[in-house]
């Protein structure tokens, strides 16, 4: 089983493996609006591997291996596990020993949309799913070998419903018929323990363990045992994949947490404004389909950091959605301003959240200055870079209009001939106007005299 795996890729291969760059090429800046919008869908498929992917990657690695020590195909042991339940099995033991588990439990944590299952998804895509055996050095070996099942916890799901899934999941893996599930819990529970015996399941994957309702499971310890069960009796390596607040269930008791994390833990924060997001921003930048290429420049990447919060998978609609606002446009660079305003149509419905969270993390930004000073009752937050927060409606501030762009389409054509022009100063009629106006008894009434001032001026200057 173990031989079977692929070879061991050291860090520098497993990098590029675990890496995911869409095809680019600065020819197709030149096509159409129409074509180039379609192409800022590669955007989503970039994976840009961090420290954590290797470090995943390897538990996982190791936990399959592990597992898999102790169910040799040949061995009288693995031929007395697959045949009798752990509670029924023979009383007399096999020449080589009763069955003893290697399973392993390992746990992921983080908040939805820091990487958690697209992280998972590179890594699995590294194993094969299903490994067929014929022969075994030159022996007869017929051995269908299921390397790895994710499942997703349904909503509002219960311990068959997660089964259900579990033995759906294996057989589309095996091919052939479904299995028709049984309609006791119980009967359902061994059939499932029968069918990841047969199929030599490497290690089982199940996400979104947060949607798991205790109520229906049968409680805590219920749930928790039937998890045992598969990592201690059946020796299947478990991965549970969830958001906060799963980890407080499994930090309960020491038992619990114990077997969770017996291999390894992961939690997957927010991002922090370092060289890990610079590494993200630089590869997802190049991913750029306007007319001209506009640079990265560290006031842009503060800026999409500031809007994202650090989450990976806002940044990335927040950039795609800046790009199509501006392809086919006059101006199709991407500004602060343009990607405030992205961010106000690509993350209209996580914008709660995402107030929520800039809101903590500026009250720990007060609260670590507040350490800092001491004796200061009250910390200056002109100095904080959350300067988009206005604290007392929780809201975001956004500008709609980039200052870069003209704002009236009637002042087009006169706006970008100033900007053209090298010497505003030869255009300028009456260069003492203001100091005139400034002096006399009525200012508004002199520049409505001089003709400067007016009520509608949009009405009147776009007219002439």
């Amino acid at each position: 089983m173990i031989e079977a795996l692929p070879k061991k890729l050291k860090d520098e291969d497993l990098v590029e493996k675990l890496s995911s760059y869409p095809p680019f090429s600065e020819s197709e800046r030149k096509l159409s609006a129409f074509e180039r919008i379609e192409y800022l869908t590669r955007i989503d498929e970039l994976r840009q591997p961090l420290p954590v992917y290797l470090e995943c990657f390897r538990a996982i690695e190791i936990a399959i291996k592990k597992g898999y020590s102790s169910k040799n195909p040949l061995s009288p042991t693995t031929m007395n596990y697959l045949h009798y339940p752990v509670d029924q099995r023979s009383k007399v033991a096999p020449r080589t020993g009763y069955f003893k588990s290697n399973g392993s439990g390992i746990t992921l944590l983080g908040e939805s949309g820091v990487g958690k299952s697209c992280m998972l998804e590179q890594i699995l895509n590294c194993f094969p799913e299903v490994i067929e055996h014929r022969k075994y050095q030159g022996e007869p070996l017929y051995i269908k070998q299921v390397v790895w099942a994710k499942v997703d916890c349904p909503e509002n799901s219960s311990i068959r419903a997660l089964c259900l899934k579990i033995l759906l999941e294996i057989d589309r893996k095996l091919g052939g018929e479904e299995t028709k599930p049984e309609k006791m819990s119980d009967l359902l529970v061994k059939q499932i323990e029968a069918k990841i015996k047969s199929s030599f399941l490497g290690v089982i994957i199940i996400d979104e363990m947060q949607h798991l309702n205790l109520a229906k499971a049968g409680g805590e310890d219920k749930f928790l045992g039937f998890l045992h069960n598969l990592m201690n009796e059946l020796g299947v390596p478990i991965l549970l994949c969830a958001n906060p607040p799963f980890d407080k269930l499994l930090g309960k008791t020491l038992k619990t947490a114990r077997r969770a994390e017996s291999q390894a833990s992961f939690t997957m924060d927010l991002m922090k404004n370092d060289e890990e997001w610079s590494m993200f921003v630089e590869e997802l930048w190049v991913l750029q389909w306007t007319k001209e290429k506009t640079p990265l420049t560290k006031s842009l990447s503060d800026k999409l950091y500031d809007l994202s919060i650090g989450n990976m998978d806002l940044a990335v609609r927040i950039y795609r959605e800046s790009q199509r606002l501006v392809i086919g446009s006059d101006n199709e660079s991407i500004t602060e301003y343009v990607l405030e305003y992205a961010a106000k149509k690509a993350i209209n419905f996580s914008k709660k959240s995402v107030d929520e969270a800039r809101i903590n993390r500026l009250e720990k930004f007060r609260r670590i200055r507040r350490e800092k000073s001491n004796n200061r009752s009250k910390v200056e937050t002109s100095e904080i870079s959350f300067k988009s927060i206005d604290t007392s409606t929780s809201e975001v501030m956004i500008i709609p209009g980039d200052l870069n762009r003209p704002q009236h389409h009637e002042f087009h054509q006169k706006l970008s001939y100033l900007q053209s022009i090298g010497d505003l100063n030869e255009l300028i009629k009456d260069p003492d106007l203001i100091r005139r106006a400034s002096i006399a008894e009525n200012p508004e009434a002199e520049l409505k005299k001089m003709g400067v001032l007016f009520k509608n001026p949009i009405k009147h200057l776009s007219s002439k």
